[in-house]
């Protein structure tokens, strides 16, 4: 699956971020980047059907999983066309974009780490998770100790203020504040290259249940 001709030609993509070089060099892509990535997810399929059936491992190389290589940059001051990332993600069966509860691998050359969780979700769905915690606050708490023990962290970006609705004393008010509820774990070059990666992701993932399981009851989905 993955190598470090993988993190090579990421390396090489980040000095030559444009449409003509990366044309010339596709095969490459496919070979050292894409290719694996289809392989590593195929091979996920059936962890994470035992994880949750839930959830979904697509190798298909537009509309599946892996998250594709051009970059939107409409909105960015960077206009480099291309991400110098892999990204895939196994979202839940009834989400319709990224910004869903899901399992995510991210690897790249500055930084590889596995995650599992919502991402900038929309208004409607960050206030249903901040009421569920609000009402339902140990189940969550729980999730938290759990992922503190594997060694995830959560991260992502947090209002400054309390959101509307929420004393600024509530018990929870720093996790209230969340915009993102993500739990994320870095790993290595090395890991990521080893035969074991699926295996070890399937481990870590399993220590993200609690957590997975908790945005799921928050927002009404199976899991």
């Amino acid at each position: 699956m993955f190598t470090q001709l993988s993190f090579n030609f990421l390396n090489q993509l980040s000095t030559n971020n444009d449409r003509e070089w990366f044309k010339t060099n596709q095969q490459q892509y496919e070979d050292q980047v894409r290719t694996p990535a289809l392989q590593f997810i195929e091979a996920m399929q059936g962890p994470i059907l035992t994880i949750s059936p839930r959830f979904t491992a697509v190798a298909k190389k537009v509309g599946g999983s892996l998250m594709r290589p051009q970059r939107d940059s409409r909105f960015s001051k960077n206009k480099t066309p291309y991400k110098t990332n892999v990204g895939i993600q196994f979202r839940h069966f009834q989400a319709k974009d990224v910004h869903a509860p899901g399992f995510y691998v991210h690897i790249a050359n500055d930084e590889c780490f596995i995650a599992a969780g919502i991402w900038h979700p929309e208004s409607k769905v960050l206030n249903a998770i901040r009421h569920c915690i609000d009402e339902n606050p140990n189940g969550y708490q729980k999730a938290l100790a759990q992922l503190s023990r594997a060694g995830f962290e959560l991260l992502g970006d947090s209002l400054i203020r309390p959101p509307r609705g929420f004393a600024k004393d509530h018990a929870m008010i720093e996790e209230l504040k969340r915009k993102d509820f993500i739990a994320i774990k870095s790993v290595s070059v090395e890991q990521v290259c080893r035969s074991d990666f699926v295996d070890y992701c399937t481990q870590q993932y399993q220590h993200t249940m609690a957590l997975m399981a908790y945005l799921c009851f928050a927002l009404d989905l199976d899991f």
